[in-house]
């Protein structure tokens, strides 16, 4: 009679063992004889409770229990924020799970999504002290922008989303384009919704990468030359160029290299006041209807997922590309959406084994390589947007 569904069947195991090793050579010349077909061992089967849930994690008690306690010290050691790393942040249980996740941001599916941080418990000090302290076990936090944000807030602040020439698109409400940060990774806390769209969307560059060269190699040609110019929007130290002329993908400058993706349409739609007088190229027709193709092929392949609040997404902005949609805020004294971002830094050596992946760039073994640096201007870790 077959086994019920909650019996447990004997590990038969040792007696398979001893069966192979007596297999008759007469009958199976290498003496080993095909096991055949049996019934799982019952008591080695799973619960659905156990299986991996691709790509959420959910904070457990114990988890944010050393998360706490962890933000509690640092906050009483006086230290800045801008100051925090793993040493004066220890998370002794989860900086394993943490290890892990951080490989899978760099090798693996390039993404995560957790879920169940206390922001409405903690506020917003404790929630930054936190969340910082997290992402130092995933990287170095970069510069954001000009003014040296390491902790930033994508927040409509007013700015005219139509000035493209001058604003950086997170501080609007206006809908984000498929692109890839100026860091290795991208982290966004969800402090508070919008009433209406500000949902997410993310895509694999090597899912994109394949999908044109099946489809439309010659655009994909196009997209590795070097011959795309991106702004800089102002955020410039003394001497160096208002923009960046570079490639769309690249491929890592070492033997087996993976694709990496380095892209924002704002960024290379915006500098008519350099093409015009002459001082670069204009796009040309088939750059323009590169940049909607590749927008359009995201768009298809895209997984789309909404951030509730106390939700953290996490992003290796080296082979995914991610979107916003447009959005509007509730009406006040209603909070208006407010997501808290890291950019952090993941170098790939430098003698410390790092692991971050090898890009063609002079700083690619620099500890926070990438981000946006102005001068000698000092980093900032405000609570809010400014």
């Amino acid at each position: 009679m077959a086994p019920g569904l909650t019996s447990v069947e004997t590990d038969n195991s040792t007696n398979f063992s001893a069966i192979k090793s007596q297999a008759s050579r007469s009958i199976f010349p290498d003496g080993i004889k095909t096991s055949g077909q049996h019934p799982p061992n019952y008591d080695e089967l799973k619960g659905y409770d156990e299986f991996p849930k691709r790509w959420v994690h959910r904070f457990s008690e114990d988890e944010i229990e050393e998360m706490s306690t962890a933000a509690d010290d640092f906050k009483a050691s006086g230290t800045p924020l801008t100051g925090i790393t793993k040493d004066n942040f220890p998370l002794p249980r989860l900086s394993g799970f943490l290890a892990f996740i951080r490989n899978e941001l760099l090798n693996g599916k390039g993404f995560i999504l957790f879920k169940g941080f206390p922001v409405e418990q903690w506020g917003n000090q404790k929630s930054a002290i936190a969340y910082m302290g997290l992402g130092t076990y995933l990287g170095y936090f970069v510069s954001q922008n000009g003014k040296g944000h390491v902790l930033g807030h994508v927040k409509d602040l007013g700015d005219d989303a139509g000035q493209i020439d001058k604003v950086r698109i997170y501080r609007t409400n206006a809908r984000q384009f498929f692109h890839a940060d100026d860091a290795d990774l991208v982290g966004l806390l969800c402090i508070a919704r919008a009433l209406e769209g500000g949902e997410s969307d993310i895509v694999s560059v090597h899912h994109v990468y394949n999908t044109l060269r099946a489809e439309h190699p010659d655009v994909l040609k196009l997209l590795t030359e070097p011959i795309w110019y991106f702004d800089r929007k102002g955020e410039v130290s003394k001497g160096e160029d208002p923009y960046i002329r570079t490639s769309v993908f690249y491929l890592e400058p070492r033997p087996n290299g993976r694709v990496y993706c380095k892209w924002d349409p704002y960024f290379i739609r915006s500098l008519t006041r350099f093409s015009t007088p002459g001082l670069i190229p204009p796009l040309s027709p088939a750059q323009l209807a590169a940049a909607d193709l590749l927008e359009q092929t995201c768009k298809r392949l895209a997984l789309h997922m909404v951030l509730e609040v106390g939700d953290i997404q996490f992003l290796a902005n080296s082979h995914v590309l991610h979107a916003r949609t447009e959005y509007t805020d509730r009406a006040p004294p209603a909070p208006r959406r407010h997501l808290m971002r890291l950019w952090l830094a993941t170098p790939v050596g430098g003698g410390i084994g790092e692991g971050g992946w090898c890009l063609p760039f002079w700083d690619r073994a620099e500890r926070k390589r990438g981000g946006i640096q102005v001068d000698d201007v000092a980093p900032v870790a405000r609570l809010d947007g400014d």
